[in-house]
């Protein structure tokens, strides 16, 4: 049993080098893949938050109890970025 081992050892070796290379340079790539569909998701998530316009409407309270007067239960979600209740804010400053 011993001597099989040994013989298969022996007659896989010359190729464990060029294996272990494709290897390598697989979980490289997969590796950097990920990172940049992390990093792709992560930037286009970023976008569709900043159009979210609650922040600027007269109506928002920053209060985290009741955050919006008008439609609370869509406040700050994606649900508000065509909110037909949206005012600008007259005075920014005030609040």
């Amino acid at each position: 049993m011993l001597q099989l081992i040994s013989f298969l050892i022996h007659g896989i070796q010359p190729f464990l080098v060029p294996i272990c290379f494709v290897v390598a340079w697989t979980v490289t790539i997969l590796a950097v893949l990920s990172l940049w569909t992390a990093a792709r998701d992560s930037v286009t998530t970023a976008k569709q938050m900043h159009q979210i316009p609650c922040s600027g409407c007269q109506f928002f309270t920053d209060n985290y109890r009741l955050k919006c007067t008008v439609r609370p239960s869509i406040a700050n979600t994606e649900e508000a970025i065509h909110c037909l209740d949206y005012q600008p804010k007259t005075n920014p400053y005030l609040y």
